[in-house]
């Protein structure tokens, strides 16, 4: 799980520059007999970044050669906050100084 959470480091909210696992938006991966699942949020309902962030995640796990089927689904609870993400994004977001 953890070469499937550090592949998800490639894909980027567009909007705000940081890697969507330190953000804070990925919940869950998942992956059984090459089948990968990714329970992840995003910043706000109606992200205009919507399905650029989930092709992005698709895109990425399923270069890797184990990886047969991605599926993203896209929940509200909990609902994202800026406190979930990592310090290095805080930091370079201008959360932390």
């Amino acid at each position: 799980m953890d070469m499937l959470r550090e592949c998800l480091r490639q894909v980027y909210d567009p909007e705000l520059g940081v890697n969507i696992v330190d953000l804070g938006l990925v919940y869950e991966v998942e992956e059984q007999d090459g089948h990968v699942q990714v329970r992840m949020t995003l910043t706000t309902p109606g992200c205009p970044m919507h399905d650029m962030i989930t092709s992005g995640v698709e895109r990425a796990l399923i270069e890797l050669p184990e990886v047969q089927s991605v599926k993203v689904d896209i929940v509200w609870q909990p609902a994202w906050s800026p406190a979930q993400m990592s310090d290095a994004a805080k930091q370079q977001l201008g959360y932390l100084a």
